[in-house]
């Protein structure tokens, strides 16, 4: 039987995702690198994602053919989403202090070569969505009935290979498929913005024919909105542009170029769990 986590209300959302940020925190320092940035804006997202009742998965077998797929294109924020998938049971939480080390199922990018839980390997930007739109289009040709959720970041959109897949998308009029695009303004360079501008980007996606919701996404009730609207399209693929905060819930990290990724110093990890309580 498909098992889907229960939809915990906004409280415990927000419960859940302080636990999230502490484990993402404690798994960079002990690995000794990685971004924390990115892992922290998108933390909200996957939680609303895996324990609001946004994405249908069961917890005893990943390759269930009912269940809906999820890409992580932004390959490199997958501490977050490591942490996750040990709070719904795919990952032993031991597994986690094994960030980044040699032989870990858990790479600095995931690759679905070390571990079997990821439905791809990914780590190159602008490639998830491309594969997210073969597995809608597997799916809707199989006649099933699940959804395809692919999590980019906005810097990824610098990547030509991100457009040609939304052109096909709408070409083939896949309402299964959802982009969240991690809003968070920021890339390894700078601000998106100032390194190659993106924007107006919701108005790019609409003229290549998507259904465009704008949401704030540190906010839960705005992302299971958009999680639901999103499955009402039928013709339409969906992108939810969520506007997000880098380095989100730890002040001294937030909006910070440095934090895009990093070595933590023992003082840096002590303030940030001090702050994460």
């Amino acid at each position: 039987m498909l098992s889907v986590t229960t939809n915990l209300p906004v409280s415990k959302l927000e419960t859940k995702a302080r636990g999230i940020r502490r484990q993402v925190i404690k798994m960079i320092y002990g690995a000794g690198s990685g971004h924390p940035g990115g892992s922290l804006s998108s933390t909200d997202i996957l939680v609303a994602l895996f324990f609001g009742g946004g994405l249908r998965f069961n917890s005893q077998d990943y390759n269930d053919p009912r269940a809906d797929r999820f890409i992580l294109s932004a390959g490199h924020v997958c501490p977050a989403y490591y942490a996750v998938l040990s709070k719904c049971g795919l990952i032993k939480e031991k597994e986690l202090a094994n960030l980044r080390q040699l032989g870990s199922c858990l790479q600095g990018h995931p690759s679905s070569l070390h571990a079997p839980f990821i439905a791809c390997s990914t780590g190159s930007l602008g490639q998830g969505l491309s594969v997210g739109l073969g597995m809608a289009l597997a799916s809707r040709l199989k006649r099933g009935n699940h959804f395809i959720f692919v999590l980019t970041s906005d810097g990824e959109h610098n990547e030509g290979s991100i457009w040609e897949a939304a052109m096909a998308a709408t070409h083939h009029r896949l309402g299964n498929l959802i982009n969240i695009i991690d809003r968070n303004g920021m890339q390894v360079g700078g601000r998106t913005e100032e390194q190659i501008k993106i924007e107006p980007l919701a108005n790019k996606y609409k003229m290549f024919g998507w259904q465009v919701l704008l949401v704030n996404g540190n906010d839960y009730r705005e992302l299971l909105r958009a999680f639901c609207q999103a499955k009402e399209s039928h013709l339409k693929p969906t992108v939810i542009i969520a506007k997000t905060v880098r380095g989100k819930g730890i002040s001294f990290m937030e909006e910070k170029k440095r934090y895009h990724a990093c070595t933590l110093t023992k003082r840096e990890y002590e303030m940030a769990m001090k702050e994460l309580g």
